[in-house]
């Protein structure tokens, strides 16, 4: 992997923005690599659209946008219709199948998950959605290891909700692989 250029996108309350923010910790902190974070939030923090770019690099990075991801990912129907448009041609496109219908009007591999239904039907809390979405991702991409994540996730929530994370991550990681 020389770069990568992500775009993870929904709405407040999702955990758009903890999951990027993770995977950024991840890369730099245990994987050696460079990584930049950046977010926005739309007019409410929650029920608003949020946008979280991050970008993962062997190498220095120049500029800290991401302009055409090689990888987004939408958790609502309204980001994606708002960032599908701007995906690199052949890049990555992941949704939940339960908020998003994809239509195939970007040149890009299309994912379609039932993230958030598998979390509610195996651990019932919506709360570890971003972790599965992310789980999904790494199965998908192998952008870090899922070592990596649980190492950022162990510094960053209680012990309690530990092993709750990790079934959602590891949910998550049979999704993507079952994609790719």
């Amino acid at each position: 992997m020389e770069r990568s250029r992500l775009v993870f996108s929904g709405s407040g309350g999702q955990g758009v923005i903890t999951a990027a923010i993770i995977l950024a910790k991840a890369a730099v902190l245990f994987e050696g690599k460079n990584a930049i974070q950046s977010q926005s939030y739309g007019a409410a923090a929650r029920g608003g659209s949020t946008r979280s770019d991050v970008l993962i690099s062997n190498s220095d990075i120049l500029f800290p946008k991401v302009t055409q991801p090689n990888v987004l990912v939408s958790l609502t129907q309204e980001s994606y219709t708002k960032f599908a448009p701007i995906i690199r041609p052949g890049g990555l496109l992941l949704v939940d199948k339960k908020y998003v219908a994809v239509e195939k009007k970007v040149d890009a591999k299309h994912i379609a998950l039932p993230m958030f239904d598998t979390v509610m039907a195996e651990i019932g809390k919506p709360i570890v959605f971003n972790i599965c979405m992310l789980g999904a991702l790494i199965g998908i991409t192998d952008l870090v290891s899922p070592d990596s994540i649980l190492k950022v996730l162990e510094t960053t929530i209680p012990k309690s909700f530990m092993e709750m994370n990790k079934k959602a991550l590891d949910l998550g990681m049979e999704m993507g692989k079952a994609a790719r």
